[in-house]
């Protein structure tokens, strides 16, 4: 299988698991499992990290953009984002405020585009069915009938060892 990384994925790992400066082999190792086209991400991810302008984006700075942050401008995707955006907007449980973040982040995008291309989606978010006040991937993932796993299980997955 294939896997596509939410923007929490990187965020966190820099920030709490796997500080660079720390943990080298884990960022090398996403990159030659990228090589392997095993691991990717979407545009609208690296156009979030790099608002960062940390060592997370500096990093992102490095990387092969076109063979890293896939594009979310093929017709297939935007068809599946357009779908889950209007399922949102008629979900009557979430809050506009709600609707309205979920809708402007890469959250959808990142679903869409993993539908289209049989990915599954990399998220540390937790489904959460009752929340009316967010909207959550994995709440979106099922729905749309979308594989998800978070960082550890994807790690265990690929059989990763540092």
């Amino acid at each position: 299988m294939k896997y596509l990384l939410d923007t929490n994925v990187f965020i966190q790992a820099s920030r709490f698991y796997y500080p660079m400066d720390l943990f080298p082999f884990f960022w090398d190792w996403l990159i030659e499992e990228n090589k392997k086209g095993l691991i990717f991400s979407i545009d609208w991810v690296y156009d979030e990290i790099k608002k960062g302008k940390d060592k997370l984006s500096e990093w992102c700075d490095k990387l092969d953009e076109k063979n890293w942050f896939l594009s979310s401008h093929y017709e297939v995707t935007q068809c599946i984002f357009s779908d889950i955006a209007n399922w949102v907007m008629n979900h009557g449980k979430y809050t506009k405020a709600a609707k309205d973040e979920f809708l402007s982040v890469a959250d959808p995008w990142i679903i869409a585009k993993a539908k289209a291309d049989n990915f599954i989606v990399v998220t540390q978010e937790k489904s959460e069915p009752q929340s009316k006040k967010k909207i959550f991937i994995p709440d979106i993932c099922n729905e749309s009938d979308v594989k998800y796993t978070n960082t550890v299980e994807m790690l265990r997955k690929l059989q990763a060892k540092f």
